[in-house]
């Protein structure tokens, strides 16, 4: 049975629910969940937290464990937290926002419900889609960060935006990792557990396996983005050094011929200066010293 009124859990025992799905709850749906498992739901103020007690907590009756969910947006990826509680096998989910995880689950749910004989496998269905899709948004990342690679190879549009898009993915890279690694922690605290059924242990043992898998290859990733952005960051100050090496050349070749004008351009008497052709030689003697400072370069090979 699929129900979408918290009332109808008083005509329910814990035997005939598998799964409790509560999305932004308002106070009375979540009073009534927890009187019906007898257990209080942790807050989102707590699912928020990073210390391992609020991530991760076991009672006699109960298993709470938090961890938190990517969102990709357009530029940057978001977390939001989402909470578990695991009554006697029965799953309780507690998040805010839609989920297309949690969504395709439940849909699988409805159409094969053999599967899920309890909470647990619900449990771990969810985090195996997760982990699923986690690893999408690494390949995504990983095709971004070869498109990035080609840009600066062939040095197409290489400045201080490409700079910032550099920083931005490692940014998304960063906060990838840190969800992959809190739910390696979250695994890793529920292989710990009594409570578990020892026919999910192979299973959590491969996704254990896989976020292993994505925490190397975002560690990969994020060193790939390090040596781009070095890179990057050398082309443009050989760029910039490019064009002050031009400015100091050209101020260098036109210092002597400056000098030699500036000489015949003060009121004093100087050669040649009653001589009616006189600027064609001044002329000539400025091009001579114009390539003189040229070849000098040019052999000290400073061009």
């Amino acid at each position: 049975m699929v129900s979408q009124s918290e009332t109808d859990l008083a005509n329910l025992r814990l035997q005939d629910v598998i799964w409790i799905d509560l999305f932004a709850p308002e106070g009375d749906e979540k009073r009534s969940v927890e009187k019906f498992l007898g257990v209080e739901i942790q807050s989102r103020a707590t699912a928020e937290e990073i210390e391992s007690s609020s991530r991760f907590k076991e009672t006699d009756n109960a298993i709470f464990a938090n961890t938190n969910f990517l969102m990709p947006g357009p530029e940057e990826y978001s977390m939001e937290a989402v909470s578990f509680t695991l009554v006697e096998g029965v799953l309780t989910t507690l998040r805010d926002v839609p989920l297309r995880s949690f969504t395709e689950l439940q849909r699988k749910l409805m159409a094969i419900p053999r599967l899920f004989p309890n909470g647990y496998w619900v449990f771990i269905s969810i985090l195996d889609q997760r982990v699923d899709l986690d690893a999408d948004m690494i390949e995504l990342m990983s095709k971004e960060i070869a498109q990035y690679s080609k840009r600066v190879n062939q040095k197409e549009d290489i400045n201080e935006d490409f700079l910032l898009d550099i920083n931005q993915l490692q940014e998304n890279t960063m906060i990838v990792r840190e969800n992959i690694v809190d739910k390696q922690r979250l695994i890793t605290n529920l292989t710990k557990s009594e409570k578990l059924p020892p026919e999910l242990e192979n299973r959590f043992n491969v996704i254990q396996q896989d976020i292993a898998s994505l925490i190397n290859h975002t560690n990969f990733s994020f060193e790939r983005l390090e040596y781009l952005q070095d890179t990057v960051l050398g082309i443009i100050n050989l760029d910039q050094n490019n064009i002050m090496k031009v400015f100091t050349f050209v101020s260098l070749l036109l210092m002597p011929p400056t000098l030699l004008a500036s000489f015949y351009g003060m009121n004093v008497h100087l050669p040649l200066e009653s001589w009616h052709w006189a600027w064609i030689l001044i002329l000539g003697f400025m091009v001579l010293l114009f390539a003189a400072v040229w070849i000098f370069f040019k052999k000290r090979k400073m061009l």
